[in-house]
């Protein structure tokens, strides 16, 4: 019988004879995967990456789901849906994590894969009825845990469910915080006035905590852009099978799966109206993935405005205080830089380019089936949870702590940009030229206005009155 067979493999370590459908094949003793996840692992020495946690829960999830369907139709033994309900479940919680072995850079429908997660909860199933791994006759990864599925259906799904489980409890999370953090530090600063800064040069006087409502306002954006994410993405392939027509399936089994998973979850996902498009294409997920790019060039632009604003000590602008959490140079002592920042600007990188290789992987869906299912998976995960712990870190380490200095009030009565609140008083060249004359003797704009103009000190107070040029609050 399979799997009783204990022999020597190349490594010297015991193995044992498991067969698929090309024949047997050697596989470590202690495994749980079986024969064709073995030849993934000799056809894909690629990489060390592996698809992540949240996929592996999905596709457990799934598989819990479908053993229930198939014992409520009656189209598997209801022993056997059973042990294969209760391995699923376990491998959802992560007890199997190490036995999922497979690269990332593998067959492009993610095949290899499904077959990692059907081999390993036959075998545990296998031992939860009493008998001995490898025992196909017992259990079968095909025949019974694969019943009423393909790989081309329940990859994208469960690509769909694990971005939305990560979305849900981490990203989404993440950024409310984010988003707190900075209204509060826009009413922290809301007092302070300092310089504008347009074209990188001098503007008109704007209040600290105006610019931290702006930053505010591209977070609270970005969590109402992860509401299409998860409209687009929460509509799934289960269902189709091979190639959209549903073939070896009940109409009624991916509606009643999908029941089961949403209610394990705690949010919906339904079977997609239109099967061809859900597995020939990848659109919803090049879709969420422009998205979460969007995200990442705002987390960008905030997390580089705070080391601009934050730059010196002494010869910068020196606006913000940022937290010290480590020492900055191995050769300059005392010297802090904002690396909490640079560490958020990295992974806004990554996610960026994440987004070129799902754009490339959307352009794969040849036919009927995308084949760079994959790495659009690994890419779309690694980018949700980048910026989840990204995000976080950035919020606790720094944002929380920042400071305002006496900097940024300092430079303001020394702004040329002053100049704007005189025009509606002497017009646009004059104030023009008090500008430049301010510019090239390094005095004030109140200064050059009070030997060029007839404005009392009154109106020069009134009109240079830099809170007065920020508007109502």
């Amino acid at each position: 019988m399979t799997g009783e067979n204990q022999n020597q493999g190349k490594t010297g370590l015991p193995t044992r004879t498991e067969r698929d459908s090309m024949g047997p094949m050697e596989v470590p003793q202690s495994a749980y995967y079986g024969a064709s996840t073995q030849r993934a692992v000799l056809n894909f020495p690629i990489s060390e990456l592996r698809l992540q946690r949240s996929f592996i829960r999905a596709l457990g999830l799934i598989k819990e789901a479908a053993a229930e369907v198939n014992k409520e139709f009656g189209d598997v033994d209801a022993a056997i849906c059973d042990a294969v309900a209760a391995a699923s479940k376990e491998v959802a919680e992560g007890k199997f994590d190490d036995q999922f072995v497979v690269d990332v850079f593998q067959t492009g429908s993610g095949t290899s894969t499904n077959m990692n997660a059907n081999e390993v909860i036959a075998n545990r199933a296998i031992e939860i009825l009493g008998g001995k791994r490898g025992d196909r006759s017992l259990v079968h990864p095909n025949d019974h845990v694969n019943s009423g599925m393909s790989s081309n259906d329940a990859i994208p799904t469960a690509i769909h469910i694990a971005a939305l489980i990560e979305i849900e409890q981490s990203l989404r999370p993440a950024l409310r915080r984010l988003a707190a953090s900075l209204r509060r530090k826009a009413d922290e600063f809301m007092p302070v006035i300092k310089t504008g800064r347009t074209h990188l040069q001098d503007a008109t006087p704007i209040r600290l905590g105006q610019e931290f409502v702006g930053y505010a306002g591209m977070i609270e954006n970005a969590l109402e852009r992860l509401d299409h994410i998860q409209s687009r993405l929460s509509s799934v392939a289960l269902g189709g099978t091979a190639v959209g027509t549903g073939i070896n399936t009940r109409p009624e089994f991916a509606g009643r799966v999908l029941e089961r998973v949403s209610a394990r979850l705690g949010f919906s996902v339904s079977e997609t109206r239109n099967h061809f498009q859900a597995q020939s294409t990848i659109d919803e997920i090049v879709d969420a993935s422009g998205i979460l790019k969007s995200i990442a060039v705002s987390l960008l632009k905030l997390s580089n405005d705070i080391r601009w604003l934050g730059c010196g000590p002494r010869a910068g602008f020196a606006e913000l205080a940022l937290p010290e959490v480590q020492p900055g140079s191995s050769i300059m002592p005392g010297k802090v830089n904002p690396v909490i920042a640079e560490a958020l600007c990295m992974v806004a990188a990554q996610v960026i380019g994440n987004d070129l290789t799902i754009t490339i992987a959307g352009q794969s869906g040849n036919f009927e089936l995308n084949v760079m299912l994959p790495v659009a998976a690994f890419n779309l995960l690694q980018s949700i949870e980048l910026m989840a712990a990204a995000v976080d870190n950035f919020v606790s380490k720094l944002i929380d702590g920042l400071q305002a200095t006496e900097n940024g009030p300092h430079l303001v009565e020394r702004g040329l940009a002053l100049c704007t609140a005189l025009v509606s008083a002497i017009g646009y060249d004059a104030a023009a030229g008090i500008a430049h004359d301010a510019y090239t003797s390094g005095k004030t704009v109140r200064e050059i206005a009070r030997e060029k103009t007839n404005l009392s000190e009154s109106e020069l107070d009134k009109l240079l009155d830099p809170y007065s040029m920020t508007g109502s609050l």
